[in-house]
This record gives structure tokens, sequence and C-alpha cells, in this order.
């Protein structure tokens, strides 16, 4: 449907529509007392205001967020998993974990594990190198499945309400986790290829790569959001990413306290964060599985972690990104700085600019 509105009065009218939905939804939690269930059951039922707002986030993202350059977004992404998977990012990074295990072990903190027990464990769980094939991306929040444009994807999009008929009707919150297919990967794509719409459950352990693009902000309670991260780790095999993109027009450093927080309750589900960059309007966060297992989570990092500044105040700035997303000089040279290999730093090497 054509719009008859200036491109900027489009813009300005389908950004409203978007910070309306996550303002009334943070509104009606806060009324409930943090009842997100009640909330979030009564949100999926409207279908009406579910729809547009599935039309405007398509809106903004194919008319205006893309008109000078391909969406920074998708970019980032598709250059951070094939620097991962293709040009040697993962190889660096177990070769970072077998140093830090013999620098343990030699300290008599954890007891000498083979090679095999380390990576291989279970053919089925866990990806080893070389990666062959294509990498099975599930896009969280799709909306309109853009991962479909890279033949290096078998990308599978799920969104509680679909923009087109290539994502499928899925509520995440509730999604059902199967135990592993423990097949082929040729039969686990099979499976990838043929689900049913709507999608109620996947197996455990079948994908590459989760991506949470514009989805945590999404969500009035740090509960969801942990509840999100849980799932992403169980569907993700061992060595997979979590990639994760969301909105900030802050200055660099505004909210890093919040960043470091993610990080700290992020990393305590079994991840450990590989790269971060800040840019205009985003955080952009990869995390890769490094435990098969969930820890439990102890009374001092939890789902509080995972909060926004939305959260304490409606006055807290939710951009909806106004221009396109070009990295600042100070941006892509602090980038260059984080992500070398430095003496007690937590991030991998690897980070593909």
């Amino acid at each position: 449907m054509a719009c008859a509105c200036s491109q900027e009065g489009c813009q300005e009218k389908t950004s409203q529509v978007v910070k309306g939905v996550h303002a009334k939804l943070r509104k009606k939690f806060r009324e409930a007392d943090g009842d997100f269930k009640k909330i979030w059951a009564e949100h999926c039922h409207d279908e009406a205001g579910l729809g547009e707002y599935a039309y405007a986030m398509q809106h903004l993202a194919v008319d205006h967020w893309s008109t000078k350059h391909q969406d920074d977004r998708i970019k980032w992404c598709y250059r951070t998993c094939m620097d991962y998977f293709k040009y040697g990012g993962m190889d660096k990074a177990l070769a970072k974990d077998r140093r830090r295990q013999h620098h343990d072990f030699t300290n008599g903190i954890t007891e000498q594990k083979s090679l095999s027990q380390v990576e291989q464990s279970n053919k089925y769980n866990t990806i080893s190198l070389p990666v062959t094939g294509q990498l099975r991306l599930l896009d969280v929040g799709s909306c309109f499945n853009p991962f479909l444009e890279y033949k290096e994807f078998l990308s599978v999009g799920i969104d509680l309400s679909p923009a087109v008929e290539t994502v499928y009707r899925c509520d995440f919150l509730n999604l059902q986790i199967q135990e592993p297919l423990q097949v082929a990967p040729d039969t686990v794509e099979t499976y990838m290829r043929t689900l049913k719409n709507p999608v109620e459950r996947l197996p455990k352990e079948s994908f590459h790569v989760v991506v949470f693009s514009l989805l945590l902000s999404y969500f009035p309670s740090p509960y969801q959001r942990w509840i999100c991260c849980q799932k992403a780790h169980e569907l993700l095999q061992l060595n997979g990413l979590l990639l994760i993109v969301t909105p900030d027009s802050s200055h660099q450093n505004k909210h890093a306290k919040m960043v470091t927080s993610w990080k700290e309750g992020i990393e305590a589900l079994g991840f450990k964060r590989c790269t971060y960059v800040k840019d205009t309007h985003l955080h952009y966060m990869a995390f890769r599985k490094v435990k098969l297992k969930q820890p439990r989570y102890t009374l001092d990092v939890g789902p509080d972690n995972l909060y926004i500044p939305q959260d304490f105040s409606e006055e807290s700035d939710e951009s909806v990104f106004c221009d396109s997303f070009n990295a600042s000089k100070f941006d892509n040279d602090d980038v260059s700085d984080t992500f070398n290999e430095l003496p007690g730093g937590d991030e991998e090497e690897w980070f593909l600019i």
C-alpha cells in the first residue's frame, strides 16, 4: 500500500506507532504490578495492534533505514558470522580457550581435559571446524526475514506477527524446546525447510546462529529478556553465536553500566561475549555459547541484569533511528583498540570491520 505523505512524515508516523506499542506495554506492565504473563497474553491477542506494528516496522526498515545504505544491522550480523565461522574467528576463540584451560590447569584451578573432550563432546550438539554447508540461522522478531538474501544462511524467521509469508508466526517466549534431533546436518536442514506454520516448538541445539535484532527492548520486563536468552542458549549448538542488536541513541559511555550488566547477565547463562560495538543508534553484541548446559544463576547475577533505561523512566530516549547508522571515527577507533588481544582483556581477538 503506497503512502501519500512525505518521507519524513511517514517515518515520523511509523516511528510513533513503534514507540507507542513499547510504551503501552511498559505502562500495562507497571499497572499490573509486574504480571508480565497476563500483559503478554493480552498483547498476543491484539491482532489489529500487532498487524499495525508489523507494518510499521517493515515500512521503517525497508523504506527509511535502508534508503541510502544497506541495513547496517543485517550487514553487521552477516560480517560477524562470516568472520567467526569462515574466516578464522572461531578457530582463534577455541585456541584462546585452550590457552586459558592450560593456564588454569597449571595453576591447579581445573582438571586437564583433552581437546576431543572439550570440542568434540557430541558431534550433534557441537559446531566443529571446518564449518561446511549453510549456517542455520534463527532470526527472532524477524518481521520480513532479511537474511534470506544471503546464500550462506538457511534462515528461519519467526515473529509474533509476521509482515511477509516467508516468516513463521511464533511466540518465542512460549516456544517449546524439544530434545535434540541428533541426525546428520542435511536432515536437520530438511527439518528446518519443512516447518509448519505457526511454529510452536523447535529442537534443542539445532542452530549455528540466533539473532535478536531490536527484540529485547520490545519486552517490558527484564525477566522476559532473560527467558529469550535462555531459549537462545538451548537452541544453539556449542560454539554457536547469539547476535544482539539493541537501540540506544545516547553517546558512547552514557549507558556503559547497562552494557556491562547485560554482558554479566548473558555470560552467566553459558555464553562469552566476543564482540561489542556502539554505533550512532545501536549497541551490537556477539556472544558465543561456551557451555552446553546453563549454569544456575546466583543472587548477584540474574534477570535484573537485562534492564533498559525505559524500565525506570518513560522519559528515557527510545531511538527508532531517524538516519542511517554510519559509525563515527571514534566508534571505529574504539573497536580497533578494543578487540586486539590485550593482557587481561575479556574480549576475543577477532572482529571484521
